[in-house]
């Protein structure tokens, strides 16, 4: 990646920082301390912190030079800084904040302009790009958490469902990313040899409709379509979280406001539990990761629905589509997969140790993107992970026939 480009795209990161925060004040920075969530203040620091640490506080022997806010450390460290602890932190206030973010971005920026040959360095920008864009996407799980207003306004009407699945041989495959082929995170790499029998993929992801079926037909009660843990996790739902139903009319809140559920929709915030218990009722099951990435083998990024302001359709987008016929495979909604998170072989870990080791055995793999996912993050090798009852993010699925 040139630095011009790297210069354009971490102006572009922190515009949509600023866009996806610029309406929240008062009690909104903060708000109620929940585990699925960061304090909307402190997050916008951490993403100023992370900043600062890899691109111009790293030194090559691997220590650090002083952060330019003092005591930066013991505030925006997450690996260090407990969770819970993030809301009684002595934060400083929304102004200081965002000038620490614009003096720490000035700093790299010009950093880039002096340095534009320096892999090392460039590598590290990079990290910061896409941490900055991961963390945009978690300020807009937040927003609906919270039940803020859309910040992008994204409501997205009509009707387009895709019906149907493809058929992909069996045989060796190369799963991963492939060495030289640019910026990748260490849960990557790297593309090695996967063997699988032949299998039929859905075209397109499970619709608000089809789940609805589910719903209406007892499928929260029925205790064999569920394991054991996503028993124990369900208590009393009856629904997806967002859902509600009023006299004949189901309804899903979105951000602020709710609205009548649109049948073609793709189903999302639902979890993992709720994936697998559906895939029983239907006499389906969801894809592992392996057959995922070979089925959006060649999807392209540009027209899928990437970086946008809301959920379209399942039809939609049909020049996006696979090479194998899929479509919506990157944006739209992240999908679970039957994975498990682990570690490729010969997996080691990079500078960033903590992004992905720690997680290793106890998240399901995701794939694909959503709507507020930036296309620059997105590729048919990126790996999201979440422990199987999260149904804050922007998730839903596709299921796979049984042989």
């Amino acid at each position: 990646m040139f630095p011009e480009s790297l210069s354009r795209q971490l102006r572009d990161a922190r515009q949509r920082t600023r866009l996806l925060t610029r309406d929240l004040e008062g009690p909104q920075l903060f708000g109620p301390k929940l585990a699925i969530v960061n304090p909307v203040l402190w997050e916008l620091g951490h993403v100023a912190w992370f900043q600062e640490l890899w691109c111009l506080r790293l030194r090559s022997d691997e220590t650090l030079s002083e952060s330019i806010l003092e005591g930066a450390d013991a505030l925006y460290d997450s690996a260090g800084v407990a969770h819970d602890t993030r809301w009684d932190l002595p934060l400083p206030d929304l102004r200081a904040t965002l000038e620490f973010q614009d003096r720490v971005l000035e700093r790299v920026l010009a950093r880039l302009e002096r340095e534009p040959d320096n892999e090392w360095f460039l590598y590290f920008v990079q990290l910061a790009l896409f941490h900055e864009d991961m963390h945009a996407e978690a300020f807009h799980y937040t927003r609906q958490t919270l039940g803020y207003a859309d910040p992008l306004d994204g409501n997205h009407a009509g009707k387009g469902g895709l019906d149907g699945d493809v058929e992909l041989p069996g045989g060796e495959f190369l799963l991963g990313a492939a060495r030289n082929s640019g910026f990748h995170f260490d849960n990557e790499k790297w593309a090695h040899r996967v063997k699988l029998d032949p299998f039929r993929i859905a075209r397109a992801p499970v619709t608000n409709a089809q789940f609805l079926e589910f719903v209406r037909d007892g499928g929260y009660g029925r205790r064999d379509l569920w394991s054991p843990e996503g028993w124990n996790w369900k208590e009393q739902a009856q629904a997806p979280r967002y859902w509600v139903e009023k006299g004949s009319l189901w309804l899903e809140r979105r951000f602020s406001h709710w609205a009548p559920l649109q049948d073609d929709l793709p189903v999302m915030h639902v979890n993992w539990h709720e994936a697998n218990a559906y895939c029983r009722y239907a006499g389906r099951r969801l894809p592992s990761e392996a057959e995922w990435e070979i089925a959006a083998a060649f999807s392209r990024v540009t027209p899928a629905n990437l970086g946008g302001s809301g959920r379209v359709p399942v039809g939609e987008f049909a020049e996006g589509d696979s090479a194998a016929g899929c479509r919506q495979m990157l944006g739209n909604v992240w999908e679970w997969t039957s994975s498990t998170f682990a570690p490729y072989p010969g997996f080691v870990c990079d500078p960033y140790r903590e992004y992905s080791e720690p997680w290793f055995g106890t998240h399901r793999v995701l794939r694909g993107g959503s709507f507020a996912t930036p296309a620059r993050l997105i590729s048919n090798t990126w790996r999201n992970f979440y422990t199987p009852d999260r149904g804050d993010v922007f998730a839903g699925f596709r299921t796979c026939a049984l042989e």
